[in-house]
């Protein structure tokens, strides 16, 4: 629940401002508008709109009937909101009175109003503490960053949407005052901030961006990116006086990232139906969900899928590690244009697609991550199966992520049909050395002479067998001419006094040294 003043700060002095509020913990519902002849539709908590409302009398009269039905308060225009005999009456029946600028329009302000009570509701329910991660809401860090560079800020989104702003914005210019009653920046205004490259340099990714005066009266203008994972989320626009000072520059650029992690994890967080597919594919990834349930609400088509796994653990930072997990989460999401179906499990962000070329497959994911998250995160497709067998495909994406993360295979993108083979010798490896095997035969003597001697015996018997019948390709590998080679294989057959051309004692040895190398 929010408050009749919780309201109003959020939406801020420039828009509203209290002329009367008695109970200051009354709560808001909902809001609704006065219309003549209809005012019986007033409940308990709700704001009331005082639209047609344009005398002393009305607006008393207004007050008394929203007092009766329990209203919060009255939301009335200039100048009757300050006018003695209305104040008086809202005293007296109890009700808060809220003055709304002049210029603001009435259908502008509902929708700001219901954009607030919204948020406030969704804080409620998700706790409002673990939905923003004890950062507060945007108009609170708003407030903050103001603070910080001691001017009106606001808080824009990549497409110049007003998404916050703090308070003392009268004390601005024309064009911040209607970027804030349109909750964006008017055309004309992003014309003049665009021929002076204000959004190229935003999208080079400068740390400040100072705008000096402008000649028809705009003021100058100090600008901060907002980015988290090499993603432009949107931009920070404090009206200043003049040039600020290098430090408290410095300083309001410190609070993007914080901002940014705000918005990208009320992005991921506020999405009901984001959270209820991630549950659905976690259910079925870890094979206790039907198949055919999440299929029918993911609209996953009946064609072979993937599982694709994202590694989200790559960061030592907090702050960074969480900004590259929801950007990423954002742009499987958003990025590919279909209806999401991904989830995370202990570090690791699973997407489920189709196996095919254009929109929503495999391919079109890979583009979109390679394209906007830096730095590039370790990504492993599994197999195409079928939507019963996802079980499978995780299993063998995870397998493969664990490979890029050891570094055995090259990255940041493999898919199944690239790593298998490394896959086999790895599953090898570890079975091999677990049984014991690498201290049976030779290679042990082989082994104990690399240590005593410094020789590099076992990396060219290696090297021999895996390049059978081409020793030139060998050599190559181990980065020495062919007769060094041939020089060495002698001494590793005198050494391991085995019949190298045995077949059964090559596999053998390919075993051992696969279990040593690869292990």
């Amino acid at each position: 629940m929010i408050t009749v003043r919780g309201v109003v700060d959020r939406v801020g002095p420039t828009l509203l401002r209290i002329t009367v509020l008695d109970e200051p913990a009354a709560h808001v519902t909902d809001v609704v508008i006065a219309e003549a002849g209809r005012r019986s539709q007033v409940a308990d908590g709700d704001l009331v709109l005082g639209v047609s409302v344009n005398t002393t009398a009305e607006a008393v009269e207004l007050i008394r009937h929203c007092a009766e039905r329990g209203a919060a308060a009255v939301l009335l225009k200039p100048p009757l909101a300050t006018r003695t005999s209305v104040r008086s009456a809202a005293r007296d029946a109890r009700t808060g009175v809220v003055e709304v600028h002049t210029a603001a329009a009435w259908a502008q302000l509902v929708w700001l109003l219901r954009t607030v009570l919204d948020g406030a509701a969704d804080e409620s329910e998700a706790g409002e503490a673990s939905s923003a991660g004890g950062l507060g809401d945007l108009f609170r860090l708003a407030d903050a960053a103001a603070a910080v560079v001691d001017a009106p800020v606001t808080i824009e989104d990549a497409n110049s949407r007003v998404l916050a702003y703090s308070a003392r914005q009268d004390r601005t210019d024309p064009a911040r005052i209607s970027t804030i009653m349109g909750r964006r920046v008017p055309d004309e205004v992003l014309a003049r901030f665009r021929s002076r490259g204000v959004f190229r340099d935003l999208s080079r990714g400068r740390t400040t961006i100072f705008v000096p005066a402008q000649q028809d009266g705009t003021l100058p203008r100090l600008i901060v990116p907002i980015r988290m994972g090499g993603e432009l989320l949107g931009s920070m626009w404090a009206v200043v006086a003049g040039p600020v000072p290098e430090e408290r520059a410095a300083a309001f650029a410190d609070t993007a990232p914080v901002v940014a992690l705000h918005l990208l994890r009320r992005r991921a967080r506020e999405d009901v139906e984001r959270r209820r597919s991630a549950e659905l594919v976690r259910s079925v990834l870890e094979g206790s969900g039907s198949i055919r349930l999440a299929a029918a609400e993911l609209d996953l088509e009946d064609v072979p899928h993937r599982v694709v796994a994202i590694d989200v653990a790559g960061s030592d930072d907090a702050l960074g590690a969480e900004g590259m997990r929801l950007a990423l989460w954002d742009r499987i999401t958003t990025g590919i244009g279909r209806r999401p179906a991904v989830t995370e499990l202990h570090d690791v962000l699973y997407a489920v697609v189709p196996d095919r070329d254009g929109d929503g497959g495999w391919p079109a994911m890979r583009a979109a991550l390679a394209g906007t998250v830096r730095p590039a995160p370790m990504v492993a497709a599994g197999p195409a199966v079928a939507l019963a067998d996802l079980t499978e495909s995780r299993a063998l994406a995870y397998e493969t992520l664990s490979l890029l993360r050891a570094g055995l295979v090259d990255g940041p993108v493999l898919s199944h049909e690239q790593a298998w083979s490394v896959l086999v010798l790895h599953r090898a490896a570890v079975a091999a050395a677990a049984a014991g095997a690498t201290g049976l035969g030779p290679l042990p003597r082989l082994r104990a002479n690399d240590t005593e001697a410094g020789t590099r015996y076992v990396d060219t018997l290696y090297e021999w067998l895996r390049h059978a019948g081409d020793p030139r390709a060998a050599s190559r590998a181990l980065r020495i001419h062919p007769n060094t080679l041939r020089y060495r294989m002698a001494r590793i057959a005198e050494l391991a006094e085995v019949d190298l051309d045995d077949p059964d004692v090559r596999l053998a040895l390919v075993t051992q040294l696969v279990a040593v190398r690869w292990r």
